[in-house]
Order: structure tokens, then sequence, then C-alpha cells
């Protein structure tokens, strides 16, 4: 008298989402402003401009960089520009903000161009075990772009979730 084992799980129509699969995260460098400045103070023009033509800018192809200056002066807003115009043809990324700003300006864009349309009315769950850079920001981010889509969001395993939200009925269509 053995009974059959039903794996439910496997039978559900849950989606199971691992954000590890979506995001994937490069190498954040930081071009720091403070190693040009003169006496630690002031940023000249002249030599930074030469600085900038002799950089080795292979440290910075493809790769995510965080543009700031680490010591407490005041950078002129075109030495950023100048470092973006140097940085834009080579790097993956560049923005002007901290390492953390830079991989959550990252997850953004990769989210936004996550195709969302697959969600669509169905039952979804995020893996909550990962190892992602900045993973509850990431988290966010994508429950923000998936409740307009989705019937349930949840978070966890499939065989054991924390509920997030739930389409109201009126709003739901028939699972076929």
């Amino acid at each position: 008298m053995s009974e059959e084992i039903i794996n439910r799980v496997a039978q559900s129509k849950l989606l199971s989402i691992d954000l590890e699969e979506i995001l994937k995260p490069d190498e954040v460098v930081v071009f720091d402003l403070s190693e040009y400045l003169f006496q630690g103070l002031i940023l000249r023009e002249k030599d930074f401009r030469a600085a900038l033509k002799a950089l080795d800018s292979s440290v910075y192809e493809n790769k995510v960089v965080a543009i700031q200056c680490r010591a407490d002066a005041i950078v002129p807003m075109w030495a950023n520009m100048l470092v973006a115009s140097k940085l834009q043809p080579i790097a993956r990324l560049a923005i002007l903000g901290t390492e953390t700003e830079a991989r959550r300006e990252q997850i953004r864009r990769q989210l936004e161009s996550y195709d969302y349309k697959e969600l669509h009315d169905r039952m979804v769950v995020v893996k909550g075990c990962g190892n992602i850079p900045e993973g509850e920001f990431a988290m966010v981010e994508f429950t923000k772009r998936a409740v307009p889509e989705v019937r349930s969001l949840m978070f966890g395993e499939p065989c054991s979730t924390v509920p997030i939200y739930k389409k109201p009925r009126e709003k739901r269509q028939p699972l076929p």
C-alpha cells in the first residue's frame, strides 16, 4: 500500500525567477579625481588634461566606472565632464558617484531591459537565496517593475514562500 509521492511544487503554475540569472554584475572601478589634485587641494586644467591624455584606458575597458573625488576638495564641473568624455567610448557604464551608486545604476539598467511581459498575470516567486551585489536594492527594483504584470508575487522558494503582492480579484484574468 505505497502511495505515489506527488511533487506539487513541480505541478504548480508558479514561475520561479532567479535574479542571479538576470543580473550580470560587472567589476566596478573607481576613477578618483583626488589623484589629480595639485597639493591635494585644486585641479589644474592644463595638468589634468595632460594626465587624461596619458591615462591607461585599458583599466576602464568594459567596466562600470564610478567617477568621484575622495578628497575634501572643490572639483569644477568640467573635470567630471572631461573624465566622462574620456571613458564614454571604452567603459560599459560611467557614472558620477560611489561604487554602490554605480552598482545600483547597473542593476537598474539591467532590470529595465528585462522582458516583464512573460510575467503577465502569472504567479511569480523570486528566489531569495543568492549572492547578488546590492541584493535588497535589486529585489525592490524588480518588484517595482514586476507588480504591474504579475497575478501574485512571492519571495523565497516554491516550497516556502512569503507573499509580497496579490493583484485584486477584479483585475485578474482566469487561469488557462
